[in-house]
């Protein structure tokens, strides 16, 4: 007994709990235009028809459908224990439907269950099993399906409790057995012929005791507006689809609405496929979008030889030269060795080479001669991609600062004199102002602006003025040799000393002891002819760098005699030492 008490005391305890629960529920209250429409409440077919339906608290989503006419969809809010109305009148959607059809009959199953062709969301709804599982010779209960395979599905209250494809055949008779899960398919040409005659026919019809559903086959087309594009370019895809529910089109565009259009780029030759599906089948259009991924690409280089010339520290020529390039159906273009550059332009290059380091005085050149390559490399998007050389030779030197060899020049005694103004300028001394110009005109190229000063002078013997007039003729005649030499008589300075000036007897003891040039023992016993040998020159100076000429006395030079005699060396004699 004790033991039927806790039982009854269990049993008391759930019901109590399972209608505390119950009442804790609400109620939508429906009423649908037409009667026949469908209502799935949160994407679970209720029933067909104008009913109440108990649902838990909170927000729903009603949809009431019908083939043949607009979908409604919309969300309500269930309060606890209170009843929500909500009335529907569908409108009318869509022409009449022409032939082929193939019949489907439905048995075996929930007559409240609905029927999905080709999906399963309410937009795939085609009427519930009761409109199609009757044939009587008056009323017929009917689904008119195109030619074709169609997958249907027969759920109710969430539950899927047939799915299957089923071939439909043009004026053939489609039945399904579900609680049998067999298909049997006979001829249904004399009824075919009888709606044939009556086509098109009206989507939806219903009578008291009879449906007819007839479905409208899928179509769609899909477009492109330009045929063949290079990469990375649009091109615009439309499309247009009848009597679908949903539209995909594959390569990364995906769910679309049922019409439209979309720009698309494709890095390659790409077809989209486009798979219209509804309650009347699924269709696909193909639409190519052919792309062009070759890169084209020009590189030149004007001129195709640049010269360089750097004499010390100074850069003398520097040529300049133009890359110029152009691309098409690129994207990322550079150059090696500038880097990425715009797809089309221009590029300065210069001719410095890889070694400029200066080359100390009274060193070798060093010729320059490069090889030089510059490729671009073009590419896009799409795997296109080119590569373009444009050659350039670089030719010319380094060279060290040329060397301006500088040497006092020395006169013989009085010379020249007023009426030989050109005599005087020994061979000897010619040399070495030969040397000079030399140096000096290819200095000239390292600073154009160097000068050289030459500031003459006279031993003690003689007058002031007669001396003056001496040491100008001697600078003179030096100034008017170097410009027979090819040097610009503005690039010589001259300065006449006379008399004044004269190296101390203690320098020139200094020079002749530094000298390279030994004297003859006669020569260096007599200081005072020593002296005065010294002291009837001329010094040079580089300008502006300041550097002298270096003083030495010629001992070795063979007209060095007729220089150093202290007495007036006769005209003859000093004509032919020059």
């Amino acid at each position: 007994m004790r033991r039927i008490g806790h039982i009854l005391t269990l049993a008391v305890a759930v019901a109590l709990c399972a209608s505390a629960g119950f009442a804790q529920d609400g109620k939508l209250k429906m009423k649908v235009s037409p009667p026949q429409a469908y209502v799935f409440v949160d994407g679970n077919a209720i029933r067909d028809g104008s009913r109440s339906v108990r649902l838990a608290p909170g927000k729903h989503t009603v949809v009431v459908v019908n083939y043949g006419y607009k979908i409604s969809t919309q969300d309500v809010n269930i309060e606890s224990g209170k009843t929500t109305d909500l009335a529907v009148t569908l409108e009318p959607y869509g022409d009449k439907v022409a032939g082929p059809w193939g019949r489907v009959y439905i048995s075996g199953t929930d007559v409240r269950a609905a029927v999905l062709s080709n999906g399963k969301t309410p937009g795939y709804f085609v009427g519930h099993v009761d409109e199609f599982n009757n044939d009587f010779w008056i009323w017929k209960q009917e689904l008119l399906l195109p030619p074709g395979t169609h997958h249907l599905t027969i759920t109710r209250g969430g539950k899927e409790l047939w799915s299957g494809d089923v071939k439909v055949e043009a004026g053939k008779k489609v039945s399904i057995n579900v609680g049998k899960n067999a298909q049997v398919t006979t001829d249904w040409s004399k009824r075919q012929a009888d709606l044939q005659k009556k086509s098109p026919l009206p989507r939806f019809h219903a009578g008291i005791a009879s449906a007819t559903v007839v479905v409208a086959p899928v179509r769609a087309v899909i477009t492109n507006a330009t045929a063949n594009i290079n990469c990375s370019q649009n091109t615009d895809i439309a499309w247009q689809t009848t009597d679908a529910v949903d539209v995909t089109i594959d390569n990364s565009v995906g769910n679309v609405d049922l019409n439209g259009s979309k720009s698309v780029s494709p890095r390659a030759t790409t077809t989209y496929t486009l798979t219209a599906s509804g309650p009347g089948g699924i269709v696909t259009g193909t639409e190519t979008v052919n792309v062009n991924t070759k890169v084209d690409a020009t590189l030149t280089a004007n001129p195709t030889e640049l010269h360089y010339r750097k004499i010390g520290d100074k850069v003398i020529t520097d040529d300049n030269g133009t890359l110029t390039w152009t691309t098409s159906n690129a994207d990322s273009v550079s150059i090696d060795p500038f880097g990425k550059v715009d797809l089309n332009g221009t590029q300065t290059i210069k001719s410095e080479p890889k070694d400029t380091t200066e080359i100390p005085e009274g060193q070798p050149a060093r010729t320059v001669d490069e090889q030089r390559a510059y490729t671009l490399t073009a590419t896009n998007v799409c795997g296109g991609s080119t590569t373009q050389t444009a050659n350039v030779h670089v030719a010319g030197s380094v060279e060290p600062i040329p060397s301006v060899v500088l040497q006092s020049i020395f006169y013989p005694t009085d010379y020249p004199d007023k009426p030989h103004p050109q005599v005087g300028l020994v061979k000897s001394q010619q040399l070495e102002l030969a040397t000079l110009a030399d140096g000096f005109k290819k200095y000239l190229e390292y600073d154009p602006d160097a000068k050289l000063s030459i500031e003459s002078h006279a031993d003690i013997r003689g007058s002031k003025p007669h001396n003056q007039d001496l040491s100008e003729r001697r600078v003179e005649r030096i100034k008017q040799y170097l410009v027979d030499q090819g040097i610009a008589a503005d690039k010589i300075q001259t300065a006449a000393y006379g008399k004044e000036r004269q190296l101390e007897k203690s320098e020139v003891k200094n020079l002749e002891d530094t000298n390279p040039n030994k004297p003859p023992k006669a020569r260096e016993r007599n200081k005072q002819g020593d002296w005065l040998a010294y002291n009837r020159r001329a010094d040079i100076v580089l300008l502006p760098s300041g550097k002298k000429s270096a003083q030495f006395y010629p001992h070795n030079a063979d007209d060095s005699g007729i220089m150093w005699q202290i007495p007036k060396p006769p005209l003859k004699k000093v004509e032919a030492a020059q």
